[in-house]
């Protein structure tokens, strides 16, 4: 069997399939989001203290174990110990899970691919009414991207209640993203191999070329201070702060920077020890654990800067129509020369006019919008509000926008399917590795019918309330029962297994022992990280109360605060329940079995 197993062409493959898996959606739109919220610099240093402390310790860990394995999740814990079998098929569980949401944003992205050759693009302006008299009365109340998202590509129910039907547009777009997926591991490493190649690389292309055409829009520089200014403060004081270290007295910000580490890696769901266990046994882990964290993270950080320079443009564009409109609105209504008013003196002329013409005013008022561009930045947002409304606004107010709608699109499709790649590998090593499946059925059958249940299972997600069951998969599916799986995998190998057992593979296969640095990091550092933030989650869980949930309204035009229905809450709870489960009931099953079979034995004797 070991000769059989099929190994990545080099070395480089299997860095390049790390990297297109750990490098997705979240580096785009999860840690700017981040950076904006806890200072930008300040967070910086958590980050990275996080990153030594607790990614590169645990992705070295999960890479070394399958390449000494040389099973998928589930068959590597097991030799470990077989009471750790359920580990493993929480991870199957978990990327089971994930698969069946994620490829979601990838039909999705398909979607705003297909509408962005179109001139003018869709979400640039408000669609006329049905007897094309107006616009339509849903887009007046929001803005043209939001009401694309919400009512042309999502067509939302008002709540997780009204299910409504499987929209047919999304559908099919899900179905080819499937389709691609399927193509992509049809052959596993021999086909793998060489698409990651594409989806690791090409991202980086668009990013670089959006950091050259950010840079140069108007107002990317407010974009920019204000993702390193810490909110509320001026970017006078923004140093003074910065060098108190601030946000570093504040909890919540190393809790995100140890939650953004874990998550944006992949730890835990079985993604990195299925890759790694088709390396070769003398394959460099720690040199490879190392260069996909550092490219991840610097990833992270030069996504940031390409996002707030788009976003400052966006905020700017929109402050600066916001001025232009309250102009034109008190000239007409006053009477006033041209040029008389402009964005330097409308504050002074505002209270002029208030004191010479109090009534006058007083009528208008309403309609004199208050224009900030702090207001305008201020609108923190992440997921996919910030892929789908925030780029899509920012993007339809460029030169040539349908390039770089297109490029944007492609580079989000790339980033999905190269997660998407990781997370079915997760649940194929696994099945493939199996004697009982693999000797009856080849290989392309097996991806064909985990592709096939995905894809049918994922229609959920297409129907009128799918994205509220999508936010419920994002939210509830994973967070916890990664934590305990890594927590698990942590104990198992330093505690179960035996650190020093490990040290000696490691020498084996590599000829060098790891140092006191990972170590100290496995034994205590990160599970006590580990342990720390699945408290604070549970903890956060049961403060929180009752959950709730994000719901489109159009007769306002905005989203309202929902409670989850009670089958929700009952649906949440499995999720969580279906994967940390699998730990003890497998060690449970394991413990019987072990039972009966001395009995049987004591019984023949």
């Amino acid at each position: 069997m070991e000769k059989s197993r099929p190994l990545w062409d080099n070395p480089l493959q299997f860095v390049f399939a790390c990297i297109s898996y750990a490098v997705g959606l979240g580096n785009v739109w999860r840690f700017p989001y981040l950076c904006q919220m806890y200072g930008g610099g300040g967070f910086l240093i958590p980050y990275l203290i996080m990153l030594i402390a607790e990614g590169m310790p645990l992705l070295y860990l999960e890479l070394a174990v399958g390449q000494r394995m040389r099973q998928g999740s589930i068959g590597a814990w097991k030799i470990i110990s077989p009471y750790l079998c359920g580990v493993g098929v929480a991870s199957v569980v978990v990327s089971f899970f994930l698969s069946m949401y994620y490829n979601v944003i990838n039909a999705w992205a398909f979607w705003y691919l297909f509408h962005s050759f179109q001139n003018p693009l869709p979400w640039a302006t408000c669609p006329l009414n049905s007897n094309r008299t107006g616009y339509e009365e849903e887009c007046e109340k929001t803005s043209s991207t939001q009401y694309f998202w919400y009512r042309q590509t999502l067509n939302i129910s008002p709540s997780l209640e009204a299910s409504g039907s499987v929209q047919w547009e999304q559908a099919l777009c899900l179905t080819l993203a499937w389709l691609v997926v399927y193509l992509c591991i049809l052959r596993g490493t021999a086909s793998t191999g060489k698409v990651v190649y594409v989806t690791a690389s090409l991202p980086y292309c668009v990013l670089i070329i959006y950091l050259i055409r950010g840079l140069t829009l108007h107002g990317a520089v407010n974009g920019l201070i204000y993702m390193f200014t810490p909110k509320g403060t001026s970017w006078s004081c923004c140093l003074v702060r910065l060098l108190q270290l601030e946000q570093l007295l504040n909890p919540k910000t190393w809790i995100s920077a140890a939650t953004q580490i874990f998550f944006s890696l992949g730890l835990g769901f079985g993604s990195l020890i299925a890759f790694a266990s088709y390396n070769e046994p003398s394959n460099n882990c720690q040199r490879h654990a190392i260069i996909v964290s550092l490219i991840n993270s610097t990833t992270s950080i030069f996504a940031s800067i390409v996002t707030f320079s788009i976003y400052g443009f966006k905020a700017t564009f929109n402050y600066e129509s916001c001025i232009s409109k309250v102009i034109l609105l008190l000239l007409n209504a006053f009477d006033l020369e041209e040029g008389s008013l402009t964005a330097d003196n409308l504050n002074e002329m505002k209270d002029y006019l208030m004191a010479t013409y109090p009534q006058a005013y007083a009528q208008l008022a309403p309609q004199i919008k208050n224009c900030s561009l702090e207001a305008e930045l201020d609108t923190a947002v992440q997921g996919t509000g910030l892929a789908f409304i925030v780029y899509s606004e920012a993007i339809k107010n460029m030169e040539v926008p349908q390039l770089y709608s297109v490029l944007y699109f492609f580079m989000l499709l790339m980033l999905g399917i190269g997660s998407m790649l990781g997370n079915t590998a997760a649940i194929l090593t696994p099945l493939t590795d199996s004697r009982v499946i693999a000797s009856r059925f080849p290989k392309e059958v097996i991806s064909g019918v985990v592709c096939f249940v995905n894809c049918i299972i994922g229609l959920i997600f297409t129907m009128e309330a799918g994205n509220y069951w999508f936010d419920i998969f994002n939210d509830y599916a994973a967070t916890l029962s990664l934590l305990l799986i890594v927590l698990v995998e942590t104990i198992a190998v330093c505690y179960i297994y035996g650190i020093r057992r490990f040290e000696k593979d490691l020498y084996t296969m590599t000829g060098r022992k790891p140092n006191w640095y990972w170590k100290i990091m496995w034994a205590f550092v990160s599970p006590l990280l580990i342990i720390s933030l699945f408290i604070f989650y549970v903890t956060d869980y049961i403060l929180t109360g009752t959950l709730q949930y994000q719901a489109w309204d159009a007769t306002q035009g905005q989203l309202v605060t929902k409670d989850y229905p009670g089958y929700a809450l009952a649906v949440i709870g499995l999720l969580v329940a279906a994967s940390t489960m699998c730990i003890p009931l497998g060690a449970l099953v394991t413990f019987i079995r072990k039972r009966l079979k001395r009995e049987r034995i004591s019984t023949v004797a």
